[in-house]
């Protein structure tokens, strides 16, 4: 076996293996025992109590000092003030003030036409609920009934429909000296302002701390739990980010002052916590330079997943009044509003809540210039191909090395066949000959497989880009390719369509066999691409090299179309490549005769 075929051979392997890992999935986390034992927990102010109720679908306890974050009631029939911005509809809950009711105008959750809206809020008493909720946690001088809650009924004192031109101020007076009030506001992507003040006309002192909540009841239900996506925790304090997937959540340790499972972290100066999705987002942004407690937890009794940011304890004289300032984002993962909301709106660290995974270092360039040539071209499918073009573009040199040197070894062939006899049995003094002959040559024998290599992490950075990134989220190419992120829909099984039957959905088993025109047109150009050399003369060899092209378009046929493309480009730019580079170092490749040759290899093989 010459060293050029166990190169190839070698490269072959390793891009298996990485494939091949792109398949397994973790199985989703068994959910954690319910303990009918367990108390609920509420506050006193200073330390959690247990005391005896019956809230199945109650948030856990204790936000800052012991506040509750009662969600027993259900407020998907309470009074409510509508959201309508060009980007988002919904309705706010004057029970508790909650951001319950939220749903993306720009997104629909298939292709079809009468598809829903994507809803990413729901209230309480709905199934999967998730909505955020802020109030003010008792201190000194006050009791857990004379602060804002979860079940506060809040007036609306303000405005009408919540707009992006339009703010909203709700209101609430304990009966006992503070006067609350919340301003609400919405810009024209996808960032609430939350201000909450209160006022005290009461004749003593007050200590109490606003907090900000978003609570998720269970799991969601399109949970996609494959190992290249993180959904779950996300928050980023003082420039460390963090990540917890729905699983390590619920295995945190208990922490006693937060009634839960929880893990706490404080802030000093920048920092955001809150859920992500696959596409979507919902987090809590405190002002900049502001300190604050960052709280994760989950309520196994009444399994909960919640965050938190709680700041700073405000002291209330009377005759005075305080506000604080702080943001939620809830909307859709967009690169370019992340990216603004991160430079503009001083969010530090907001483009990494877009899980870029341990690639980031390409991934965050790839996706940058990707984004930058659709704006040009208008076309993430031909984008996809420019981009390809570019990336061959900045590898060029080290695949030119490579493949001028595979042309040297093509001239070499003569001169190895001859060490090889000459050594016949002898491999010490075969592999002897065979260094001084590339060392004499200028020869590096690994080079072959250099270009393979170098694919791997790019095809891995591009796969988690086109996987994740929400711009390739149902995004045509042409004619039957309405969605780059998804498999191609064709299939040979009914002859692309000409035949009026169903084939089998990417979630079949069968999908495998149901192959589209782009995972063949792969296969193809993966064959053609072998025709550049002539079939080794070992038999297992060339029956390797034979088969891996068909293995490539099976396997690669349930993936994301956007990345069969990257590999049909990358496959027709690397042939004509290898092809130039060859005819110009004296060697011509006979792809015509290498192909002819291998139909006349099986015809007399199936003779025999």
């Amino acid at each position: 076996m010459d060293d050029q075929n166990k190169n190839l051979i070698l490269a072959t392997a390793l891009s298996f293996v990485v494939i091949l890992v792109w398949f397994v999935m973790f199985p989703p986390p068994e959910p954690a025992p319910i303990d009918p034992s367990l108390p609920e927990l509420v506050g006193d102010g200073t330390t959690p109590t247990a005391v005896p109720m019956d809230t199945s679908t109650q948030p856990v306890a204790s936000p800052a000092n012991g506040a509750t974050t009662e969600a027993s009631q259900d407020t998907s029939s309470a009074p409510r003030i509508e959201i309508a911005t060009t980007r988002l509809s919904g309705s706010i809950s004057l029970i508790g003030g909650r951001i319950d009711d939220l749903k993306l105008n720009d997104y629909r959750e298939t292709l079809e036409k009468n598809s829903p809206i994507v809803s990413l809020l729901s209230p309480s008493g709905q199934p999967n609920a998730y909505y955020a909720l802020y109030g003010w946690a008792p201190g000194a001088g006050l009791t857990q009934d004379q602060v804002p809650g979860a079940n506060t009924e809040w007036t609306l004192e303000q405005g009408a429909i919540l707009s992006q031109d339009a703010p909203i101020m709700l209101a609430w007076d304990n009966g006992a000296g503070l006067i609350f009030r919340r301003s609400i506001s919405l810009d024209d992507n996808f960032m609430f302002s939350v201000e909450q003040s209160v006022e005290n006309v009461g004749a003593g002192t007050v200590s109490l701390a606003p907090y900000g909540i978003l609570a998720r009841h269970g799991e969601p239900q399109d949970l996609k739990n494959f190992f290249i996506l993180h959904e779950g925790l996300v928050a980023m304090a003082d420039g460390e980010l963090t990540e917890a997937d729905y699983g390590d959540i619920s295995d945190f340790a208990f922490i006693p002052r937060e009634g839960a499972r929880a893990e706490v972290t404080q802030v000093e100066q920048e920092g955001w916590i809150g859920f992500t999705d696959h596409y979507w987002m919902a987090t809590l942004v405190p002002a900049p330079g502001t300190s604050f407690k960052s709280v994760a937890k989950y309520d196994e009794r009444r399994d909960i997943y919640q965050t938190e940011a709680v700041m700073q304890t405000q002291t209330v004289a009377s005759g005075q009044s305080v506000a604080t300032a702080s943001q939620l984002f809830a909307g859709a993962k967009e690169w370019a509003t992340i990216r603004e909301y991160q430079n503009s709106g001083d969010v530090v660290g907001f483009l990494d809540s877009i899980d870029w995974g341990w690639f980031f270092f390409l991934t965050k360039p790839m996706f940058a210039l990707l984004h930058y040539l659709n704006s040009i071209i208008g076309n993430m499918g031909w984008s996809i191909i420019a981009l390809t073009i570019a990336i061959k573009i900045i590898v060029f040199p080290l695949a030119y090395k490579s493949y001028a040197s595979m042309a040297k070894m093509k001239e070499l062939q003569p001169q190895m066949e001859k060490l090889k006899e000459a050594a016949s049995d002898d491999r010490q003094k075969m592999q002897q000959s065979m260094m001084e002959l590339y060392k004499k040559e200028k020869v590096n024998p690994a080079s072959g497989c250099l270009p393979i290599l170098i694919q791997i992490p790019i095809f891995f950075s591009l796969y988690k880009v086109i996987f994740v990134t929400l711009e390739l989220r149902h995004a045509p190419w042409l004619g039957w390719i309405r969605d780059l992120s998804a498999p191609d829909p064709s299939s040979i099984l009914n002859l692309f369509g000409l035949f009026p039957f169903a084939t089998p959905s990417p979630d079949s088993l069968l999908f495998i066999v149901s192959l589209g025109i782009l995972p063949i047109l792969l296969g193809i150009s993966m064959w053609v691409q072998q025709k550049l050399n002539p079939a080794p003369t070992d038999a297992t060899q060339a029956m390797i090299f034979a088969w891996m092209p068909w293995v490539f378009m099976f396997m690669l046929g349930s993936f994301a179309s956007g990345l069969v493309l990257y590999w049909i480009t990358n496959n027709v730019i690397t042939f004509t490549q290898q092809y130039l580079i060859m005819r110009s170092h004296g060697y011509k490749p006979d792809v015509f005769g290498n192909i002819t040759s291998s139909f006349k290899r099986k015809s007399g093989s199936d003779g025999n």
